[in-house]
């Protein structure tokens, strides 16, 4: 299943009309969760480390930190700086990091091929020319610690956003329920909002099997109805109670507030940051919509909408300094609409529920995708939108400890606590990456890239060192949640990565399989091979097991290695790189199936027919380049680099659309006609040091009896038939099926790695066939040990 995906973001060629329509459905995706920060953010700052007083000093200090942070944070730090950041229009974590690994080589694991490079989508924005950079990049790649240590930065992050997941569906959700503690005696309250969260969780995500795409039409009406709603309150309650509150935007009353509250008011800052939660979808979310959709709505919509809200509320409160113990939301909502607000307020909390619920089950989806996360099944839930995922296992564990939090917490403050804890980390993580994009990337000089980390980096820290100090008040839960996390992520990881090693001192040369025949008792049996591996070269060991064990393998033998690039997308014609292992005659094959960390991956049948056709077009480019039919300039040095080299080097092969070959044709391009031309074929040439590559597109006749009748050659006409016939006998996937201990002498952690943690992962989450959508019936698994 290949999903189209549209680079949106190029919003040169769009007009205002659709730009402005992106900046509309944003309002549901990316801004769910930023816009019901109001319903907890005053309650949870005057928990209890600071008290409202009479001269309205606190109320003052605590509006001018919401109005500065959301100022320097979401506006200047997201939408104008870290938007930039994007990786081909996909934003988040991962997107930072494959930025970072495609300028820098930063990534552990060892199967980096030069041919990737060639990819449309791994274009480097800025050739690394400046010394700065260069000295940046060298002491990066130098110390193989600094790549552990940023691969651990990222996990972090990403174990942060997954707890931010668990915790802000019990927060908002709880929060918009307890405004029925206005209208009902405290006796029935205690009882009622619990279960009512309960219920509105569970339907929450007993839903998520449907994707949002079937309800998602009502969240950006929601989400603007209550940013409506919010600000026509705030300046209901401005002009009404305390017009004279925007004095309180002023950076003086920051100091005046620390200075009177000393220790309680740095302790409440905790509570403060809780207004700036899910920032950070902004950028997560860039690839669904435009960098400049997400800057008008936040900067003209969202932006206003908020500091209204907390105005009015701050308004409301300064002239009401009874409400002491009761300082919330609803308490400066009119009694006359508070049943309105309640409900709209509980329809704002579900939809912002839903985007970071999305954003956890795409985050894990892309872990996955790069080796650091166990595998999982990940159901796409539109066959035409892409991004719109379900992972059952992750959506029923969230589930469950969403109602865990609800039960043992019980209220705004030890939720609030956690949850800011979790938020401030994965800020202080996109600061750190952003600010090795800004040298690397972009090719900055490193004084500026220091001093985005210094300002963004020091207010973020300060409000996490206000956040630590609440540990025992629900703070530990982020943290126990994210070691956790990041031990399974590490383990998991560092065993792909070791396994990969193994497999690579241990492949079999390309003569040992030439010289496999009938002199040995090897029979070749009908149909296709599918051999999946994760080596790039060679011939993997659980084939020479499968063959020692089963003296017999298929008439045509395909290695696959469907492979991870850190790019977000490839496109299809880019995704299959095609070329033989051995002689023709002995029908063997391989083919490197690239993916990039947001990819759709194919159903075993498009993926089957797909991959046999990539087979017939290369089997045609081969024959047509080895008579001279296609003239791809300097020949004598492809034949040289092919005769020196065991394995015959890889040609990317993909349909490319008429208008293109018209567009693009080069002097070196030849179209071989025939009568009737149905598809047009592009095929790269990769050599095997990287440095030449030479593109090359045919025309091909799918008519093979019309072909046989112009006298196509008879060799030609014999691998093509023997590949067909074998997609009819049928194919078998021969699949490895690992067992992996460390070896003796180990360190005692190690074992613990990898004897007890990695195989305990291994036997109790998805297997290699699962993750690849391989039917029962066709599948062949090879036993093998590990010793690593």
């Amino acid at each position: 299943m290949d999903i189209d995906y549209g680079k949106c973001w190029k919003t040169g060629k769009d007009s205002w009309k659709t730009t402005l329509l992106l900046a509309y459905q944003s309002l549901g995706v990316v801004y769910g969760d930023l816009s019901i920060s109001p319903l907890y953010v005053f309650r949870s700052t005057f928990a209890e480390d600071i008290q409202h007083s009479e001269t309205n000093e606190e109320i003052y200090g605590v509006l001018s930190f919401v109005f500065w942070t959301l100022t320097l944070v979401p506006l200047f730090k997201y939408v104008f700086i870290v938007l930039r950041a994007d990786d081909n229009g996909e934003g988040g974590t991962f997107a930072l990091y494959s930025l970072i690994c495609r300028h820098a080589k930063v990534g552990l694991l060892p199967n980096r091929q030069v041919a990737d490079e060639s990819l449309s989508t791994y274009k480097l924005e800025h050739p690394p020319d400046t010394k700065n950079s260069s000295k940046v990049k060298l002491f990066l790649e130098r110390h193989k610690s600094l790549h552990i240590a940023l691969l651990l930065l990222v996990l972090l992050g990403t174990c942060m956003v997954i707890g931010d997941g668990l915790l802000t569906p019990a927060m908002s959700v709880f929060t918009a329920v307890s405004g029925l503690e206005l209208s009902m005696s405290k006796d029935h309250h205690q009882y009622a909002v619990i279960p009512i969260t309960c219920f509105i969780l569970v339907c929450l995500f007993a839903l998520q099997h449907y994707g949002t795409h079937r309800v998602g039409f009502w969240f950006a009406p929601v989400v603007l109805a209550w940013l409506l709603c919010i600000s026509s309150l705030g300046l209901y309650n401005i002009f009404y109670w305390n017009p004279h509150v925007y004095e309180a935007l002023s950076p003086y009353y920051m100091f005046k507030f620390l200075k009177k509250t000393r220790k309680g008011g740095w302790m409440s800052l905790g509570g403060i940051l809780l207004c700036i939660t899910g920032s950070e979808a902004m950028f997560a979310d860039l690839g669904h919509f435009s960098y400049a959709a997400i800057q008008i709505a936040f900067t003209f919509l969202v932006y206003p909408a908020l500091i209204l809200a907390y105005m009015g509320q701050a308004a409301y409160l300064s002239k009401h300094h009874h409400t002491i113990h009761h300082i919330g939301f609803y308490v400066s909502v009119p009694e006359s609409v508070r049943w309105p607000v309640l409900i709209i307020a509980i329809l704002a909390s579900v939809v912002g529920s839903q985007a970071i619920i999305s954003g956890t089950f795409s985050i894990i989806n892309q872990s996955q995708s790069l080796g650091c996360f166990p595998r999982v099944k990940v159901v796409h839930t539109n066959d035409k939108i892409h991004g719109q995922i379900y992972i059952p296992e992750i959506n029923w564990m969230l589930m469950v400890l969403c109602i865990a939090v609800t039960i043992g917490f019980r209220d705004t403050k030890h939720m609030g606590n956690a949850s800011g804890l979790a938020l401030m980390a994965v800020m202080l993580v996109t600061t750190c990456l952003t600010s090795l994009v800004i040298i690397l990337c972009w090719n900055k000089p490193p004084i500026l890239a220091l001093c985005f980390l210094l300002f963004f980096g020091s207010i973020e820290l300060l409000y996490f060192s206000a956040s630590v100090t609440k540990f025992l008040e629900g703070a530990w839960l982020p943290i126990l949640l994210a070691l956790f996390l990041v031990t399974v992520m590490f383990v998991w990881h560092y065993a792909t990565i070791k396994k990969y090693e193994y497999d690579l001192h241990n492949k079999v040369s390309l003569e040992w399989l030439l010289a496999l025949g009938p002199s040995l008792g090897i029979a070749r049996v009908t149909g296709i091979g599918l051999v999946f591996t994760d080596l790039t070269s060679g011939i993997p060991a659980n084939f020479s097991r499968f063959v020692t064990n089963l003296p017999a393998f298929h008439r045509v033998l395909v290695f696959v290695c469907v492979k991870s690039v850190p790019v977000p997308y490839i496109p299809s014609n880019e995704r299959y790189l095609v070329g033989r292992v051995g002689p023709a005659t002995h029908r063997s094959y391989r083919c490197i199936v690239r993916y990039g960390y947001r990819d759709v991956h194919q159903d075993v049948d498009s993926f089957e027919s797909e991959l046999v056709q990539r087979l017939a077009d290369f089997i045609r480019y081969d024959h047509y380049k080895a008579h001279g039919l296609i003239d791809i300039g300097n020949e004598d040095d492809c034949s040289r680099s092919t005769a020196s080299s065991s394995e015959y080097r890889l040609t990317v092969i993909g349909t490319v659309p008429a208008f293109e070959m018209e567009d693009n044709a080069q002097p070196q391009s030849v179209s071989i006609g025939f009568s009737t031309v149905e598809s047009l074929s592009d095929a790269i040439e990769m050599q095997p040091a990287g440095v030449v590559e030479r593109r090359v597109r045919f025309a091909i006749d799918n008519d093979s009896d019309s072909d046989s009748r112009r006298g196509m050659d008879i060799q030609l006409q014999e691998e093509l038939e023997d590949l067909y016939e074998a997609q009819q006998a049928g194919t078998a996937f021969i699949l490895g099926h690992s067992h992996v201990r460390a070896k003796q002498g180990s360190s005692v952690f190690k074992k613990l790695a990898i004897n007890f943690g990695y195989n305990f992962l291994r036997r109790n989450c998805r297997g290699a066939d699962v993750a690849l959508k391989v039917p029962p019936a066709s599948l062949l698994e090879v036993g093998m040990v590990y010793v690593v």
